[in-house]
């Protein structure tokens, strides 16, 4: 069966790809490469021993998505991962997200609903739930108004989903994660952040290795037990492993309903500070940080309740957080060799 899977060459995207190939899936990558490198496809060749198809095209560009659906009308199912991912970025510039978030997945859509079936898992967010009233997260925790450019783009997203999957043949599993973090243990593929990272854990081990002066911590005044603001990190392997048994799930005809939607987190929240010492507990080395002001867009506390998709799907994260850093400080050191 092939499968395509956009955004195949960032940080889940490319350790999915992984996960197909070694589940015999035959894989066709689409990236712009705005936000990641063709190396990757090394990386992917490196762990599985075939290299993905893959072609460079923008999404947003409408006539080249008719193209490539035109060539690749054998499709089985779509994995949507492309789409500009940073809370405080999208705050800075909503009408990027809107553009990139939002046309994309239309053009992608407008050529499924042509398919007599077709399958398709998005990526979505816990920022959703925006501040969720109470921990930890499920399902039918009511969808909150964003708090970000960022977060309402998934918001709206899984709306353009739901209302298509209703008239069109199309099935969907909308995949809400928490927090990806960590890289292969094979250390062949990880996260490749471009500039400066906005995400937590590429910050501490870019400042861990001396790339970075300090890390700063945005906000000590949360009403946590730290007073650090507290997110669900689960490792992008067992992330990646969601979405292929996700897939098999409509593949199968196993869905019970045209759209379903799982949290895939640990089920266990950390603390900003929680992050900082098992990083400087796996690595040996102390982390200079400082506490700065909050950073808008940022909610106090966000961890999932995974009992859906543990029972459902029959899928549970694996990997705990000294694992999942361990093998993010591991792929920094091998990147900056």
């Amino acid at each position: 069966m092939k499968i395509l899977v956009t955004g195949g060459l960032g940080f889940i995207g490319s350790h999915t790809v992984v996960e197909l190939q070694n589940e015999g899936y035959e894989v066709i990558v689409v990236d712009n490469l705005s936000n990641t490198s063709l190396n990757v496809l090394d990386g992917i060749q490196n762990i599985t021993g075939k290299v993905p198809a893959f072609e460079k095209l923008d999404l947003r560009e409408k006539d080249k998505v008719q193209d490539f659906f035109k060539r690749h009308h054998d499709i089985s199912g779509v994995i949507h991962f492309a789409a500009s991912k940073a809370v405080g970025e999208s705050v800075e510039n909503p009408l990027l997200y809107y553009e990139n978030n939002i046309n994309a997945l239309v053009y992608i859509l407008q050529e499924l609903q042509q398919k007599p079936e077709a399958s398709f898992i998005f990526s979505s967010s816990c920022t959703v739930y925006g501040q969720a009233e109470t921990m930890p997260i499920t399902e039918n925790a009511s969808i909150q108004t964003a708090m970000s450019p960022y977060g309402n783009t998934k918001q709206i997203g899984e709306e353009i989903i739901t209302d298509t999957a209703k008239v069109t043949n199309i099935n969907a599993i909308l995949l809400r994660y928490f927090n990806p973090i960590g890289a292969h243990p094979s250390t062949e593929i990880g996260e490749l952040p471009i500039g400066v990272p906005q995400n937590l854990v590429p910050f501490i081990t870019q400042t861990g290795f001396g790339l970075r002066k300090e890390l700063a911590v945005y906000g000590d005044d949360y009403p946590t037990p730290d007073g650090t603001a507290v997110r669900d990190y689960i490792h992008v392997v067992d992330l990646a492993k969601a979405h292929v048994i996700a897939l098999q799930r409509l593949l199968n005809k196993k869905n019970t309903a045209k759209v379903e939607t799982f949290n895939l987190g640990t089920g266990t929240g950390s603390s900003v500070l929680e992050v900082i010492h098992t990083f400087e507990k796996v690595s040996g080395k102390k982390l200079p940080y400082k506490i700065v002001g909050r950073r808008e867009g940022d909610i106090t506390s966000a961890y999932a309740n995974t009992d859906k998709a543990n029972d459902i799907l029959g899928w549970k994260a694996q990997s705990t957080l000294e694992e999942a850093m361990a093998s993010a400080w591991k792929w920094e050191q091998k990147i900056r060799k």
